[in-house]
């Protein structure tokens, strides 16, 4: 068998919600915060700059954040590990692009495939061998290139929206100086409130147009499988989502003491990107930033919840998207920045400080470089290269740092 053991007694509802906590609440929230606010954001300018219609993109949303949702539930359970699944970024704008030329039909057959070579590789056991011949240093390297970005973005919505960020990082900095006082109101809790706050007495929040509660009817997408399409999407979207999202999801989890199960994480993308692709859904993915957001703080045992939480009211989100994605998009962009910046700062740092703190740094620092360029090449994204440069880096020249990282051994 190359799936994983499930965690044995499963939780009872009862336990879940004795795990159950303010601080795992309000984490999931601005978990959920993030997932429904800019992400959602780029699939509306994707699908909107490839043709898309309202409802295609309802329907692609619909099925992103439903069926994803069930299947977070269904892995915190098993597992009791905080995984959220969603859909790959990279791979969003990887498909806007392929939309200007490709019909949308194309591109669903497309999702079909990569869907189902997910799953033969997950099914494999390949997936964890290949993972564990990653040195950790090198793709810590990799998700703090990609997570520089939150920090700097809490310093520009400083810069451009003072009025709502200002106050949320002075609220963070005291709470967390005043020990006592923070252990009351957490610093992120307390920087949630005043934010609020700010938006309510500022009046930024405007959704404009009139608004509309109402279920989303799926809307399935009959596929046609072009070998255009194949070629250009199938083994890229499958390397996005299996190295570079998973990997950050991974890379996470491990970092925060949770061991991931790869093999299963890879196969349940598969499946579910199956299912959701007639639907006009993106491929599944482990999210790296949510997942980095519930397992920022609170108690090993009980972070699993709030992945749970996250997944509810994804569930929500995509009964009623429309009404939903209208709202959250309607947030000051100063105020989801801030609040996704300060709830990564801990990540950013834990990701820094593993990918420069021991062995292999001249191939940590080349994956960092190359990933924060952010250039793609042959339709794969610059977290991918990195990793491959940097290993290759690191293996021509620290190689026995690169083997010592593979075997564990400690420096003396």
């Amino acid at each position: 068998m190359t799936l994983e053991r499930i965690n044995r007694p499963l939780p009872t509802l009862r336990e879940v919600l004795r795990d159950f906590g303010l601080p795992y609440g309000v984490n999931g929230l601005i978990g959920f915060i993030f997932a429904a606010s800019g992400p959602v954001a780029i699939i509306l300018t994707m699908g909107s700059r490839g043709g898309l219609d309202q409802v295609q993109l309802s329907s692609w949303i619909f099925g992103a954040f439903f069926f994803n949702s069930i299947l977070s539930i269904v892995f915190c359970v098993l597992y009791r590990k905080p995984m959220v699944f969603f859909w790959t970024i990279p791979g969003t704008v990887l498909v806007g692009a392929a939309l200007t030329h490709l019909s949308f039909a194309e591109v669903v057959g497309a999702f079909i495939a990569t869907g189902a070579l997910m799953l033969a590789l997950g099914l494999s056991g390949w997936v964890r061998r290949a993972m564990n011949i990653v040195p950790m240093p090198i793709v810590m390297a990799m998700v703090a290139g990609v997570f520089l970005q939150f920090g700097l973005d809490l310093v520009f919505a400083v810069r451009d929206g003072f009025a709502i960020a200002a106050p949320m990082c002075a609220a963070f900095i005291v709470l967390s100086l005043v020990v006592p006082l923070g252990r009351v109101l957490p610093p992120l809790i307390g920087a949630l409130v005043v934010g609020v706050a700010a938006i309510t007495i500022t009046g930024a929040f405007d959704v404009g147009g009139d608004v509309q509660l109402a279920l989303v009817p799926p809307t399935f997408i009959r596929p046609e499988f072009s070998i255009a399409a194949m070629v250009e999407l199938v083994v890229p979207l499958a390397i996005t989502v299996i190295v570079v999202q998973n990997g950050q999801g991974f890379a996470i989890l491990q970092a925060a003491q949770h061991d991931p199960p790869i093999n299963a994480v890879t196969v349940a993308c598969g499946g579910v990107s199956l299912l959701t692709a007639s639907l006009g859904t993106v491929s599944t993915c482990l999210t790296g930033p949510v997942n980095a957001l519930i397992s920022a703080s609170g108690e090993h045992h009980r972070q699993y919840t709030a992945g749970i939480f996250v997944a509810l009211l994804g569930l929500l989100f995509g009964l009623f998207s429309p009404l939903f994605t209208s709202m959250m998009l309607a947030s000051p962009p100063a105020f989801i920045a801030t609040l996704a910046g300060l709830a990564m700062l801990r990540v950013l740092q834990t990701s820094m400080t593993t990918a420069f703190g021991g062995r292999c740094t001249l191939g940590a620092l080349i994956t960092f470089l190359v990933t924060l360029a952010d250039v793609p090449i042959f339709n794969l994204g610059a977290p991918f290269w990195g990793l491959v440069i940097g290993c290759a880096t690191s293996w021509g020249l620290e190689r026995a740092g690169y083997i010592r990282s593979l075997s564990g051994t400690t420096d003396s």
